[in-house]
């Protein structure tokens, strides 16, 4: 069977001052595209899927370069609107020793952020596909397209698709009056698949703190008493029949991250191998490849939780080796990476 995924959500313009240099230094910026939906959509055409992705852009110059950006990376455009003023950017800032990362987004009225329900026919754009994803951003952006968002999963489950969701809570999106406990509560009650960090199950649940993540090197033990009884909350408020992802970083400095997951599944805790990672190219878009990982991995492995969860905490940990928000490696990369010890040179 070949599955085809239909991604939604939003492309972003991402401007990046040259080597280390803070946003109040610079007068030159590097400029690429990204965004959680459109990086998870790249990442799965990577392994080999077959990538839809479905988004409202302007008509003019920059969202033709970004359209040629996409199709070159094999994502399917077919389905993608037009109408708007402008394409929404954010600029980017590198992390540096201790100082973190900085992001600035300037996206307000863009052409995804005003799309209003109706303006998709997500029956024509789902038909043949075996899978949708959605992120927590979109609904966040405006109350159009959490519309839209409700509107395309209710049309994926009456055509018998699997839904995951990428819960990407983003406080400072959410500001038209809706908490997105209230906004997301339908949309989650129809999702199969869910990935995300412990903060963003607390927010889309209600749920309560999860154990600490302070690991400081790849054989520290974690406290998976504490992970059941957490997932244990979630499953109560969200239903039995779903399985939940969760990505575990630990950010010791800006090149040195500690990388792992968990997932949640009929009652039961799977952990994952945990990766140090001791020199981070890019941290930009790990969490998507996650979650590329996990819609790859529950596609290829159905008969194994655990590697699929193995699959996409190793995609999610070569994202940090890549710079810019795609992922570009290939699944045959991940795979090698789950079947190594991390001793291997030169790949001859």
């Amino acid at each position: 069977m070949e599955h085809r995924i239909v991604n939604f959500g939003e492309v972003l313009l991402r401007l990046t001052p040259p080597g280390f240099l803070k946003l109040s230094q610079t007068n030159t910026f590097a400029a690429t595209f990204g965004g959680s939906e459109t990086n998870c959509a790249v990442s799965l055409a990577h392994f080999g899927l077959k990538s839809d992705f479905v988004t409202r852009f302007p008509k003019n110059d920059i969202a033709e370069a970004c359209l040629a950006e996409l199709r070159s990376h094999g994502l399917g455009t077919g389905h993608i609107v037009f109408g708007g003023e402008r394409l929404g950017l954010y600029y980017y800032e590198n992390p540096a020793a201790q100082r973190v990362s900085k992001v600035v987004y300037d996206r307000a009225n863009s052409s995804f952020a005003t799309l209003q329900a109706g303006m998709i026919d997500w029956t024509k754009v789902l038909a043949g596909a075996t899978w949708f994803h959605w992120s927590g951003i979109g609904p966040g952006l405006s109350q159009g397209i959490a519309d839209s968002t409700l509107e395309a999963i209710r049309a994926a489950k009456e055509l018998g698709l699997t839904v995951s969701c990428d819960l990407n809570y983003r406080k400072n999106l959410w500001q038209y009056g809706k908490s997105a406990l209230e906004v997301m509560a339908p949309m989650l009650a129809l999702t199969d698949a869910l990935f995300g960090t412990p903060g963003e199950y607390k927010v889309a649940y209600g749920v309560g703190s999860a154990p600490a993540y302070k690991v400081r090197t790849a054989d520290e033990a974690i406290d998976l008493a504490g992970w059941e009884r957490f997932f244990s909350e979630v499953e109560a408020k969200a239903g039995k029949d779903k399985k939940f992802f969760v990505a575990l970083r630990n950010t010791l400095d800006a090149n040195h991250h500690i990388l792992t997951g968990l997932l949640w599944s009929q009652g039961k805790l799977i952990p994952a191998r945990t990766h140090a990672i001791d020199h981070v190219v890019d941290c930009v878009g790990v969490g998507d490849a996650f979650a590329a990982g996990m819609i790859y991995g529950l596609i290829h492995y159905p008969a194994s939780d655990a590697l699929a969860l193995e699959f996409a905490v190793a995609a999610a940990t070569l994202k940090n080796t890549i710079y810019g928000d795609f992922n570009l490696v290939t699944a045959d990369e991940v795979k090698a990476l789950m079947q190594s010890d991390g001793s291997e040179g030169i790949s001859r």
